[in-house]
This record gives structure tokens, sequence and C-alpha cells, in this order.
């Protein structure tokens, strides 16, 4: 156990934390000032530590913030109390006063109930509630899914769990297992839980390390477009295969956004012991999602040559890929309609940004271009306009100026009415983020960014400010869109 460093607020415990939606909440809940304790297996050429401490690391890079290190447990879920030993089990009970279990399997069928998605989600999630009734955890956090609404059509309440719905899957079967579970733990005093959606990538950057749902469909196409002549098919071809109505609508949402609302949640006493349907309240036309992965496929997937030996007809997906296909079948239904009326009531300032063409295609790009999770994903940097505020993480904006030139610095000065990047680091890296310490800019929301003027002094420092309205946020740029990438030459700079 990893348990170096030392608060005085109780620490959560956290499970998960190397998934997409674990990380983004481990981000979250150290960025929020909440000491953490993450239980993680360890790897082949990892120990437990060493995989926390790599993705800690990663958060530092991408963000440019040097943040607290959680407490590590070596443990797994698949076994009784989470293989935690009874030191680690005495730690958890004297440091940690409450639990956000988030880990889960997504896998949609398994052929017996010794197979995933029931290990994880059943299984784990038992080995989790013993871990809290021997640590004496009484408050607890339960990440679920919006589906545990099964094949429903008609408005789904957030109280709602089990009333007689079919499944589409077993995934959807495991997840009501588990809140059943959690909810009928006698020795919890509050159980919160959270249903997201389809979690797709993050908003910003696109970046996703789980790709089901979009991505599955999304890997469809591009796996169609490098096996048939280009032209041959289409997005709507495709749901044919799928047998998808195009009119049926899907419930998207971008992970950093899901994150952040379930750490705002779990800060504030208030929510706790509701259920929150964290779901998008604009979805998507399936019909609409289908077209942005022609697009995408169409620009960024390498099309199978005319001359190819092995090229096939759409005759040859459908009949290869028929188990794919069944699965999904039954994936991409239409959604019913989600109650939000807890989410907007406890954290109705967490505004959820808008999953358009320009988004989803760059979610799509990630993607393509990292094949999929095959290929590894480097490390943020190269140069970037003046600032680019993040949309979904309050305070937080990405800065341009490069380590390489010198005399870029970042004015401390504001105009009326305005804020500044805080003057330390006053060489940020390059692609880094800056923490705004601005109060009225950490409560505004993000509503866009638009090109202002640049300034530079004598000594040639360069100043960016956030001019902050009711309606938008005004970035100073280099004459650009804040966030555009650009080449650094010379004293450009930005």
């Amino acid at each position: 156990m990893n348990a170096s460093p030392s608060h005085e607020s109780p620490h959560l415990l956290l499970t998960g934390a190397t998934g997409l939606l674990g990380s983004y909440l481990l981000r979250d809940l150290m960025l929020a000032g909440r000491p953490v304790a993450v239980i993680a297996r360890g790897e082949r050429k990892r120990s437990p530590a060493a995989r926390v401490e790599a993705l800690v690391a990663d958060w530092e890079d991408r963000l440019g913030l040097r943040l607290p290190r959680p407490v590590v447990l070596s443990g797994d879920l698949t076994l009784p109390a989470c293989g935690l030993d009874e030191a680690a089990i005495r730690w958890v009970g004297d440091h940690c006063s409450e639990l956000l279990h988030n880990a889960a399997s997504l896998s949609f069928k398994g052929k017996s109930r010794d197979e995933e998605p029931w290990v994880t989600n059943v299984g784990g999630t038992a080995h989790v509630l013993e871990l809290a009734a021997r640590a004496g955890l009484r408050r607890m956090h339960q990440v679920s899914t919006a589906y545990v609404c099964g094949l429903r059509t008609d408005m789904v309440a957030e109280a709602d769990l089990d009333v007689g719905q079919s499944f589409g899957n077993d995934y959807e079967r495991s997840k009501v297992e588990a809140e059943r579970m959690v909810r009928a733990a006698g020795h919890l005093d509050s159980v919160t839980v959270y249903r997201p959606s389809i979690i797709v990538g993050d908003t910003v950057t696109g970046y996703t390390s789980t790709y089901h749902g979009f991505f599955a469909a999304l890997r469809l196409g591009h796996t169609l477009l490098t096996r048939v002549p280009l032209g041959s098919t289409s997005g709507l071809a495709l749901l044919a295969l799928m047998g998808v109505d195009p009119a049926a609508r899907k419930n998207f949402v971008p992970v950093d956004w899901v994150s952040r609302v379930i750490a705002t949640l779990v800060g504030r006493p208030a929510a706790h012991g509701k259920t929150f349907h964290v779901t998008h309240p604009e979805p998507l036309a399936t019909g609409t999602v289908a077209a942005t992965i022609q697009e995408a496929v169409e620009t960024y997937s390498r099309a199978a040559a005319e001359d190819d030996p092995d090229l096939q007809d759409e005759r040859w997906f459908a009949e290869n890929l028929q188990s794919e296909l069944e699965v999904y079948r039954r994936y991409f239904r239409h959604d019913p309609t989600f109650d939000r009326s807890n989410v907007l009531a406890h954290a109705g300032d967490v505004a959820c940004p808008p999953l358009d063409r320009p988004t989803l295609l760059r979610m799509a790009r990630f993607a393509i271009e990292h094949e999929f999770g095959r290929r590894p994903v480097a490390r943020s940097g190269g140069p970037v306009a003046a600032v680019r505020v993040h949309p979904s993480l309050p305070g937080v904006a990405r800065v341009g100026a490069d380590a390489r030139h010198p005399w870029l610095r970042w004015s401390a000065t504001p105009a009326p009415g305005a804020w500044t990047i805080p003057p330390a680091p006053l060489l940020p890296r390059r692609g880094s983020c800056a923490r705004l310490k601005c109060e009225p800019y950490q409560a505004c929301r993000w509503s866009g960014l638009s090109a202002a003027r640049r300034t530079s002094s004598s000594v040639g420092a360069w100043r960016a400010t956030i001019a902050c309205t009711s309606a938008a946020l005004t970035t100073a740029a280099n004459g650009l869109e804040g966030g555009e990438r650009l080449p650094v030459a010379g004293r450009q700079g930005l």
C-alpha cells in the first residue's frame, strides 16, 4: 500500500480509477481538493502504484498543474473484500469517509455468470460492499447506467429501477442487479446513484480509452470502408446492415462532463441519497450519428483500393460480422426519455456541452488515428494559440507559451473588468494549462470563444486576458480562434 500522502480531511475511496471515466473522476476530485484513495490492480510490468502514478503524471502534463498523489491500495475487485489485507482494511476504516464505486465491465454478453459482465458488475460490487462493511464505511456512491431501464420506451424517472422491464443485453441485467445489491445493503446510511448514458470521448481533445457504443459503430464503418470500394456504401447503409431506424435517438454524453457532474455531486451533501440520470438533454438521431461516422471514415480512414485482392462487398461484411451486428441492433434501439430533475436541481450549474458535428468528428478522428486503442497516445505538447478555455472544467485554460521562447510572459495586471492568467509559472510548458484563480470567472458558464487582439510591451511580453461577461468569455489570442494549433517561429511566439 502506498500511503505516503497525509491529509487532515477524510479520503474518498475510488474504484475503477484506471478506466476512462475513473481517470477523469480522479482528476476532477483532486482538482477539487478532495483527498483520494484508489484500489488498483497491478499489471505484468507495472505495480498498482506505478499505474496510478503514470496516470496522475499524464494529467499533470496535460494540465500543466502539480496534482496531489492519491493513496494507492493494491487490490482486485474479483476477490473478497477487493483483495485488501487486514492492514489495508483498517487504513480504509481510519482514513476514508465514503466510497465511489465506479469500476465496471462494459461487456454486453457473458456465456455464464462466471464471465463478464457478471464477474465485475455483480461479483465486484458484492466484494466492494463487503469491504465497506468491514471498514465501517456508511456512505456509498455507485456509478450505474441509464440503461437499467432496459427496453423501456416511455419516460424513465430517476427513482425507477426494477419495474418489470425487458433487457437488451447482459450488461443491463448485471447493472440492475448491482444497483439492487447496493440499495439493499443494511450497513449503508446513504446510497447515491449516478446513471450516465452512453459515454463518449473528451469534448476538447476527443480522447477516449474505451471503444464501445459510438466508437464500436465507428469501427464497423472503418472496417467496412477498408474492405469495400469507396462509394459503394454509406452511413445509412451501415444502419440498414445493423437493422437500426435512422430516426431512432440515442443519448451520448462526453466523459469530461459526466466526470464533472459526478465530482460536483459528490461534493454536495444535499445531493447525497438521490439518483441522477447523467444524460444529455439533446439526444442524437442515429441517422445523424451515421452521417458523422461516414464523414469521419471517408476523411480519416484509408479507403480500400479498387485493385485490392481482398476487396469484398457489403454482404461479406454482414455475413462475417453477424454476431457483432446482432448485439448492436438492440444497443442502437430508440432510447426512452430520461427524467433529469435531480441533475438539474443539484448540478444544473454544470452545463452539458453540445455534441455537435465538429465535436463528434474530433472524437472519431482520435479513435481512427489511434487505431481504436492499438496505437499509444502521445503525451500532450506542441504550441497552441494563446488561450483555450476548457468547456467543462471551470477555472482551467490551455495556454500557448512555449518554453523555448524565454521572452514570452503572461501579464499579471488585468484590465478593468478582466482577469489574467496567473504569473506563476511565468514560462508555462507548451500545450499546458493554467488555473484561473478569479472567483467571478470560476462561476461563469463557458459559452464559446472568440478571437481578440494581442498586446505586447517593450520587452516583448504578451498579455492574455479573459474578459468575463454574462454571455460569453472572450479569449485573447493571436488574432485566431482560441485553441487552434500554430507554428512557433521567432517573436511571433503564440
